[in-house]
């Protein structure tokens, strides 16, 4: 049986390794030994995946290099944030599950691989619409794995591939970050807009202009243009922007109450990691001379330069113009 270890044991990494233990030998390694031991002896994750066992088959450890040993695949599903110390510890192929950019440098996730891991590395990206509490449930979903090595990334889809999940590859690596980084600033801007009841009406608006946003992004930067109208793309942006257990969505509906932004992920318990992308797409859009103005709406809004309200307003106000 093929082994596959994943490192971090927040919502997505303990859903995905319950799912991938009916047909795999699956590790997850935790950071905290204390957390590690509280998930082998209950099988419950209560802090970041309440009310849904992780399976008996589950190993569970703290210890990183006996969750890798013998490996023949690693699922990386820390933040963004924890990638630097985490991929130079491994050798094996591997594959990163979070979205966003790293703060301080602004490095996407591929660019800390391959400043990390070695000339030779093999890693890509999971992406897509998926809620870990719905994963680790069983329900049906489709995401992507991308790589700029085309035949890495069928390899690695035909691990993870099987049960309810579904799962397609793609050599552009590039383009399924810059969805995935995007999409989670547009759902803040999603919950600005509904926590200020401006109706479905507007939310439709801002994810379909946000999926202009991401697209002109996303091209300027190398993707595909297919890639942005697909899972990793329009999926994951309708998804986060419009689903009730999406972090980034839940931050944009508690700033339009007027809630400050350090209490919000103060209480949040997870990792929002939109708020730390959209000061990175704004400086990113800036820089390519892509005009993304919901995009840097809302990193006024976090950045305390605008109220939600006046952010909308500055939108709305804007002048008329062909539609592209």
């Amino acid at each position: 049986m093929t082994r596959v270890a994943v490192l971090g044991a927040g919502a997505w990494g303990t859903a995905i390794a319950s799912v991938l233990a009916g047909r795999l030998e699956v590790s997850l390694w935790a950071r905290d030994a204390a957390q590690a031991g509280a998930i082998a002896s209950t099988r419950y994750n209560e802090r970041y995946l309440p009310g849904i066992a992780v399976p008996a088959s589950v190993s569970i450890t703290a210890d990183l290099a006996r969750a890798l040993k013998e490996a023949k695949l690693v699922l990386a599903a820390t933040p963004v944030s924890g990638l630097r110390e985490v991929l130079p510890k491994v050798k094996q192929p591997l594959v990163w599950l979070c979205k966003g950019f790293e703060e301080g440098t602004g490095l996407l996730p591929h660019e800390i691989a391959a400043q990390t891991m070695g000339q030779g590395a093999r890693y890509g990206a999971l992406s897509g619409p998926s809620f870990a509490a719905e994963v680790a449930r069983g329900l049906p979903c489709a995401l992507t794995v991308a790589s700029i090595d085309s035949n890495f990334a069928r390899e690695a889809a035909a691990v993870l591939h099987g049960g309810r999940m579904r799962v397609y590859y793609s050599s552009d690596l590039v383009g399924v970050e810059i969805g995935g980084a995007v999409k989670n600033v547009m759902a803040i801007a999603a919950g600005i807009s509904d926590g200020l009841g401006l109706g479905l009406n507007a939310r439709a608006a801002l994810v379909t202009r946000g999926l202009a946003e991401m697209a002109r992004l996303g091209a300027a930067m190398g993707g595909a243009a297919e890639t942005f109208f697909g899972l990793a793309g329009a999926g994951d942006l309708i998804l986060t922007a419009t689903g009730d257990l999406s972090r980034n969505r839940r931050v944009g509906l508690e700033l339009a109450q007027g809630r400050a932004l350090r209490e919000i992920l103060a209480n949040l318990g997870h990792v929002a990691e939109g708020v730390r992308s959209a000061k990175e797409v704004a400086r990113l859009a800036k820089a390519k001379g892509v005009d993304m103005p919901v995009s840097e709406a809302v990193n006024a809004v976090l950045e305390q330069r605008l109220a939600p309200a006046a952010a909308v307003q500055s939108l709305l106000s804007r002048d008329p113009k062909q539609e592209r």
